[in-house]
């Protein structure tokens, strides 16, 4: 937040700081002009519908940006940490991002100001 009392992402990328809904919900409201009501109800149903996207099993690929994708895990033999005994892993299912090679590069190349 800047000195007036708003969102500034400027903040957000010079320190390690988290940017949360409401950041882009605001950031998306100063960008477009939109009502904050308006801007929120669009941020909030695009990542419902990536979720939807998900958990019916679809790749979510967006362009300059990444790639979602949903891999089933099989079952497996791990080990309980603390006392070394074997333990059954159940199959399971997980999402992994991959970073598109356009945001590799902008985040390789970002200067970060302290």
């Amino acid at each position: 937040m800047d000195a007036s009392g708003s969102h500034d992402s400027g903040d957000k990328m010079a320190g390690q700081q988290t940017v949360t809904r409401a950041d882009l919900c605001e950031a998306v409201h100063e960008e477009v002009g939109l009502s904050r009501q308006e801007c929120s109800s669009l941020v909030e149903r695009t990542l419902e519908l990536i979720v939807e996207s998900l958990e019916r099993g679809e790749t979510v690929k967006l362009s300059g940006f990444g790639v979602f994708q949903v891999r089933e895990k099989r079952a497996r033999m791990g080990r309980n940490p603390k006392t070394g005994e074997p333990a059954a892993i159940n199959p399971r299912r997980v999402i992994s991002f991959r970073a598109s090679q356009i945001m590799k590069s902008r985040v390789h190349d970002a200067v970060v100001e302290a």
